[in-house]
């Protein structure tokens, strides 16, 4: 099976309330439920700071934040290692990232994906054999 790199931004959408968003959060929610997902821990680690932190109108608590992490880690999830920083590093160096987009796209290479789920990168652009898809356009 192919695996889909998501990044934090589609989690986020998944759980927004907020009716402007709510074709992105059907997006998101349809993307999260196809299955075929992998996630890293950095992408884990955002949602859960973005998604609690106390300045978000609609902030979940902790145990629901948790919770959402615990049902996601049935995707392949990429742990945090000196060779995903030291790809990281190198991606950056030659793509002009910012350190942590390109630690994303070395997890999503690190674990085959070809495509990276992101509203953030510039779509269509490959980096490393993972061509970025903005699932939003």
């Amino acid at each position: 099976m192919t695996l889909r790199f998501l990044d934090t931004n589609i989690l986020l959408y998944s759980i927004s309330r907020d009716p402007t968003e709510a074709t992105k959060r059907d997006r998101a929610v349809a993307l999260i439920d196809a299955g075929g997902n992998a996630l890293s821990v950095q992408v884990l680690q955002e949602f859960y700071v973005q998604a609690t932190r106390a300045t978000r109108r609609d902030a979940l608590p902790h145990d629901i934040a948790a919770g959402l992490i615990e049902t996601w880690l049935r995707f392949k999830v990429q742990e945090t290692s000196v060779a995903i920083m030291t790809g990281a590093l190198e991606i950056k160096a030659q793509h002009g990232l910012s350190y942590w987009d390109a630690a994303i796209v070395a997890a999503a290479r690190a674990l085959g994906c070809p495509e990276l789920y992101s509203e953030d990168l510039t779509h269509g652009r490959e980096i490393d054999r993972v061509t970025i898809i903005n699932p939003f356009r």
